[in-house]
């Protein structure tokens, strides 16, 4: 048991890659605090991690807003007593062009992808500090790192920069916290099968050409990036702090 005893808060940890990681960390002997706007979703991975025999509680927050940011940890802080692990899980996508992208599609998007990992990393930090250490992942992409492949995306999605800054901020993160304890790394995942992606999945020449742009041609699992996660909330990765930790299927190494 990799987390035993430990406590982790997940955002976004209704469905995707952000319920891998509850069920993944419960596995490993965690207790969950589930955090996402979805109500429902949420309450359905508490679920499936109560079956693991670990204790999980919801908590419904906007990571966008300062307030409800500080509500989860305070809650985390009440049913537990203290967490150990952060998982800025939660993201949101917008697709659009030149013409048809919006100021406020901009606005949202960077305030959920990126400033809802600074905000959960600014109200986590000190805590983290006080009990004695932790570690903080943030879910970045490989979006971050390179340009969306033309036709896919590109232009004046926000998603990419948001990523983009999610990377930055972990580097930025990890220096500031490393003498306090807290470790700071992000995971860049490629295309994984979740809600999020299904608007390219669901097409099947689109999903033929993502297929084909992974030299493992195919896509990934949540349960791929849980593996990552895994290991940045372990002990295992005692000496990793600001790494940008890429699961793609090999699509960056072209």
């Amino acid at each position: 048991m990799r987390l035993q005893g430990k406590v982790a808060i997940v955002t976004g940890g209704g469905s995707g890659i952000g319920r891998g990681i509850c069920i993944r960390f419960a596995e490993e002997g965690a207790d969950i605090v589930v955090a996402d706007i979805d109500e429902e979703g949420a309450e359905q991975t508490a679920a499936l991690v109560g079956e693991l025999g670990r204790q999980a509680v919801t908590v419904i927050a906007d990571v966008s807003k300062r307030d409800e940011v500080k509500r989860l940890l305070s809650d985390a802080l009440a049913r537990f007593g203290t967490f150990d692990i952060l998982c800025n899980n939660a993201g949101i996508l917008r697709w659009g062009s030149i013409i048809d992208a919006s100021e406020e599609d901009w606005d949202r998007v960077m305030d959920v992808n990126l400033k809802g990992s600074y905000l959960g990393s600014w109200h986590a930090g000190p805590e983290m500090e006080r009990s004695g250490g932790g570690s903080i992942i943030n879910l970045a992409s490989i979006i971050g790192l390179v340009g969306y492949p033309a036709g896919i995306g590109g232009g004046f999605n926000p998603y990419a920069p948001s990523k983009g800054g999610v990377v930055q901020l972990t580097r930025n993160l990890a220096v500031d916290l490393a003498s306090k304890g807290v470790r700071v790394n992000c995971i860049c995942p490629g295309y994984v099968t979740t809600n999020l992606t299904r608007g390219l999945t669901q097409d099947p020449e689109t999903l033929a050409r993502l297929e084909g742009l992974h030299p493992m041609g195919r896509l990934g699992r949540p349960e791929e990036i849980a593996q990552a996660a895994l290991f940045l909330a372990s002990d295992e990765s005692s000496y990793v702090t600001g790494a940008p930790l890429v699961v793609d299927g090999g699509y960056t190494a072209q």
